[in-house]
This record gives structure tokens, sequence and C-alpha cells, in this order.
């Protein structure tokens, strides 16, 4: 149950924002303190809510979440300053990108692993890896740590508003969408779907791969399938209100 904090606005997305960070953990997706988590709450995206700086995912609440404008460029002075490669990533995401009103970066493990590889296309296997036929982003000019220079660049390679999710090279993993809701479930689903692949190429047995008109059939199905990210968050909301509650304070 969500216990509003004076002064305090958007507070389900706040809450909604704070599970997702707290799920995260739970399946050992993070890594230390070291992955963000935005989402805009302005309509023209520059304003938006991100998790604190070297506060560990399973003990941010919504009331914890900083609230900054990507067109302030002394954000970094502040006393709540976020990390600064949140700052670099996130600040020109919602800077650059309309139509990235949630963004999710992790080093998840199977995601990761994939990031590392001469050719890290997931091919649409499984259902799954279907879903993301078409519509990841590859990076392969990693230029080290994303302050704001290499954020800025990160940030211009979302040019097609299909593509939602970034495979960074030799670094892990970033995911946009419209909402928490929606960019957490999409964030899980790749993760699986990369886990999928890398099990399956341990087998070192030939892969049964989808034609490309299936894959993007399936797509395109998962895609208009309703609520799915909606009810995912809702039912991990349910979870955390029976078992921490807190997040939501």
């Amino acid at each position: 149950m969500t216990v509003h904090a004076p002064n305090l606005t958007d507070w389900d997305t706040r809450a909604d924002l704070a599970a997702a960070l707290r799920w995260t953990a739970r399946l050992d997706m993070h890594e230390g303190v070291a992955n963000h988590f935005s989402i805009a709450v302005n309509e023209a995206g520059t304003r938006f809510l991100i998790n604190p700086n070297q506060r560990h995912f399973s003990r941010v609440r919504a009331s914890d979440l900083v609230e900054i404008d990507a067109d302030d460029p002394a954000t970094l002075d502040r006393p709540d300053a976020p990390d600064p490669t949140a700052w670099g990533l996130h600040g020109a995401l919602h800077r650059r990108v309309p139509h990235a009103r949630c963004a999710m970066h992790v080093h998840s493990t199977y995601a990761t692993v994939l990031a590392t590889l001469a050719d890290p296309t997931l091919p649409p296997i499984d259902q799954n890896s279907a879903a993301f036929f078409d519509r990841v982003v590859i990076d392969d000019q990693y230029g080290g740590l994303a302050f704001e220079e290499e954020g800025a660049r990160c940030a211009a390679l979302f040019t097609d508003p299909k593509r939602k999710v970034m495979i960074m090279g030799n670094h892990g993993v970033l995911v946009i969408g419209a909402s928490v809701a929606e960019t957490f479930d999409r964030l899980y689903h790749f993760e699986r779907a990369a886990r999928t692949y890398v099990l399956a190429l341990q087998t070192g047995r030939a892969l049964r791969v989808l034609s490309d008109k299936i894959a993007e059939k399936t797509a395109r199905e998962l895609e208009a399938y309703p609520e799915q990210g909606d009810g995912h968050l809702s039912e991990l909301r349910s979870i955390l209100d029976a078992e921490a509650s807190d997040y939501a304070s």
C-alpha cells in the first residue's frame, strides 16, 4: 500500500519505480550500487525520477527517488546529485529521446554475456527471443564509463522508435519504454531470452532459428497482447505489499 510523504508528487509512479528496483535486486539483475532506472514525470520528458546515488536497489523507497531536470547543467552540484554516469546516460536519454519515458540500465548476467560476444545478435530461437526480432540496437563502440559524452553517444543510437533495447557492447543492457511497467517487463523478458540463448549455445548443438516471417509475426502479436506489463508489475507490487511494503513509503 502506497504511503504518501509530504511535499512529494507522482506517488504511483514513484512506487512503481521503487517496486521495479526492489524486484530487480531480488532477481540478482543489478550490480552492486552501479545501475540505474529513471522515469519521466513531465509531458516533455525532461524532468525525471532516478534512484539515489550509492543506494542498493533492495533498499530504495518511493520517497528516496530523486527528481532532476535533464536540462539543468548544475545537476551534479546538488547535494543529492545522482551518480555521474546515471546523469550522463539518463540525462541524455530524457533530453534527446522523447519516446524514452522510462529507461533501465543494468549489468544483468545473461544480457552482459551477450554484450561480450563478437556477434551479440539475439536470434529468434523461442517466443521470448522472437519478441525482440529486429527491435534491438547493437552498440559496438564502447567508449568507457557513461559520463556525459558517452551517454550522449548512446542516446543518439535510439533513432528507430521500434527498437527499445540496446545491447551495450562490452557493458550491459539499456531498455526504454513508455512506462515503468512496460520497460521492466521488457527488461525482464530480454534477460530471460538472453539466458535461453546462452544456455542453448552451451549445448554445442545446432540452433533451431525461427524464420524472419514468423519471428516478426510473433513480435507483433506480443506487442499487441493486452496489458502484460501492467499485470506483471501489479503482481510484483502485491507481493511486495505483503513482504516489504516500505518500498512504497
